[in-house]
């Protein structure tokens, strides 16, 4: 049986969210490691959260040459792209290649298996998901149908699949998309134009989503920074790649690698990795894997594959009250996994509460500023396998002589055998999904006597709610509820300081609010607004976050609004004292 998939050579990045970026020191307290905002984007230049996809290009092993047209795959409908290039993959125009405008209509597949996401900008890991993905027979026979190569001719080690991100976005006001080669090579014809509205997408969360983890066709590993936009020339020559390989049997085994995480402190997490086969692991023979976490273990038993597959495995623990760096190692009884240690990098997301505005605080050249919508991930797809056996009974003829003097040929053929089940085990994958829905409500304070609705004087405080469930159909042991959600203010510019939010948790459901302000003579749940906030909206941001599934951390961005017309000193009377 051929061993399918040896390896996808890439590493799907830890991109940052808002919390670790700033603890990390970052001075601009960007809003996330992944690219936070869109640079001095605007509705003419955005990006929607899950517009990706993947880009395959099938390779020679013996050449690196491109012997297919490159296929575009993604979950979403994108017959509204206006702009494109003519497919070509990173291989072509690193061989002198020029972008050209694409004349026709865009075309894509939707393949029937979703696949998992591919740019993310916060602190989740999707490349457990990602491998798991192209690494399972039904892609390969899928991707073989697309590029009109047979399955076995695909999979004989003759061929390599070369991988690219796809980002699908809006540019001065065109649907477009693109490789993160493509866009390096845009921004260079427009002299740092696209750069300069979507720099968190086109230089950073787009590019760092895949590369290489091991120099393959004439690309090298890349062990740059992983939390900052990138020159085009370093995306062009290093990053937006990923290859799979595949190899017969007795092919040198490819060991294990290791990855990092970022965890916050005091949390529920899920810590993933991919098993995989090239034998039958049946219900009789399970594998069993383990997780080795600061001096404890935790193993997921039980596990089946079938013949030449793979899937996730994982352990959910707790993090850590205090931060610090966490060695995790992983080891499975049977098959062979993708990464066997992690370095898990526990952050903490406290002490960076806002000052107590004061009544001679001023900011005479403040501007609202943009609302941030860093790179979130609101669902998730994963899955298990089980078996059951299907028996198929054969009788097995025994023939011996019996002896019989009476009988005229001195005896007889008499067949002594038995029923024997030839049967053989039958799989099935079971599918769950998770998707995180949460609303956010902020009003003013109970002690506002003067607020009408969600208007209100500046100088009072506001109360925020945050309601969330991450609903799943899988069993408990797979998923987390929301668990940090951390809010941002206009007059800080969305940057520095942040207040995070008390979380009451329930199942998967989870409740958020302000933490008692110390500054509140009530000692209410409430940020207090600047005296000199100017007529208008005021807009808190919430990235909610730490809803953990076996494929990765779920994430989402929350905003509402309250109304400033008038400040608190309008509330106050001066008159003259009564005098007896």
């Amino acid at each position: 049986m051929k061993r399918l998939i040896a390896m996808i050579l890439f590493v799907f990045t830890v991109a940052f969210s808002v919390n670790i970026i700033a603890y990390a020191g970052d001075g601009e307290g960007n809003m996330s490691g992944g690219g936070g905002g869109m640079g001095s984007g605007s509705a003419q230049n955005i990006w929607h959260n899950g517009d990706d996809g993947v880009r395959v290009t099938v390779v020679r092993a013996s050449d690196n040459k491109p012997v297919t047209t490159p296929i575009d795959l993604t979950n979403k409908n994108e017959s509204n792209v206006v702009r494109s290039f003519k497919k070509k993959c990173k291989l072509q125009y690193k061989n002198g290649a020029s972008l050209e405008g694409n004349l026709s209509t865009y075309t894509y597949i939707n393949p029937s298996q979703s696949l998992p996401t591919v740019i993310t900008g916060n602190s989740s890991n999707n490349i457990a998901a990602i491998k798991a993905y192209f690494c399972a027979e039904w892609a390969a026979k899928q991707i073989a149908g697309w590029t009109g190569i047979s399955y076995d001719k695909l999979t004989d080690g003759t061929y390599k699949l070369l991988l690219e991100p796809l980002a699908y976005f809006t540019f001065e006001g065109f649907k477009m998309a693109m490789t993160a080669t493509e866009a390096a090579k845009y921004d260079q014809m427009l002299s740092g134009g696209l750069r300069s509205k979507m720099v968190s997408l086109s230089h950073q969360n787009l590019p760092l989503s895949m590369f290489l983890q091991t120099a393959d066709m004439g690309y090298p590993a890349y062990s740059g920074s992983t939390s900052k936009p990138q020159s085009d020339s370093t995306i062009i020559k290093q990053l937006g790649l990923g290859i799979v390989k595949f190899k017969d049997d007795g092919s040198d085994p490819i060991p294990p690698a290791s990855s990092t995480a970022t965890y916050r402190t005091d949390t529920d997490v899920i810590t993933s990795v991919t098993l995989s086969t090239d034998d039958e692991i049946d219900p009789d023979h399970t594998a069993k894997v383990t997780f080795h976490i600061s001096g404890g273990s935790f193993t997921m038993s039980n596990v089946v594959i079938p013949e030449g597959e793979s899937q996730l495995v994982w352990c959910k623990w707790h993090t850590p009250s205090t931060p610090q760096t966490v060695s995790i190692s992983v080891s499975a009884s049977k098959g062979s996994l993708d990464v066997d240690s992690i370095t898990a990098n526990i952050v903490s997301v406290d002490g960076h509460e806002p000052p107590d505005p004061t009544a001679s605080d001023r900011n005479d050249t403040f501007s609202t500023p943009t609302v941030p919508s860093p790179a979130a991930t609101t669902s998730n797809t994963w899955g298990v396998w089980s078996g059951y056996w299907v028996p198929n009974w054969v009788w097995h003829e025994d023939w011996h002589w019996v002896s019989d003097s009476s009988s005229p040929n001195g005896g007889h053929w008499k067949d002594k055998g038995k029923w024997v089940d030839e049967g053989s085990w039958h799989y099935d994958f079971t599918s769950y999904h998770a998707k995180l829905s949460a609303s956010m409500s902020l009003m003013p304070s109970s002690h506002d006597w003067s607020a009408k609705g969600k208007e209100m004087k500046s100088g009072y405080g506001v109360t925020v709610s945050v309601t969330s469930v991450n609903g799943s159909n899988a069993p408990l042991s797979h998923v987390t509820a929301p668990q940090t959600g951390l809010a941002y203010f206009p007059e800080f510019d969305y940057k520095t300081y942040w207040r995070h939010l008390d979380c009451t948790i329930s199942g998967t459901s989870a409740s958020l609010e302000f933490a008692k302000n110390k500054y509140s003579t009530y000692e209410d749940r409430v940020q207090f607004t600047p005296l000199w906030f100017p007529d208008g909206t005021y807009t808190v941001y919430t990235f909610l976050e730490d809803a953990w599934t076996p494929a990765g951390m779920l994430s989402e961005n929350l905003t509402d609004y309250v109304k400033i017309n008038g400040n608190v000193y309008q509330d106050w009377h001066i008159g003259p004292k009564l005098v007896e």
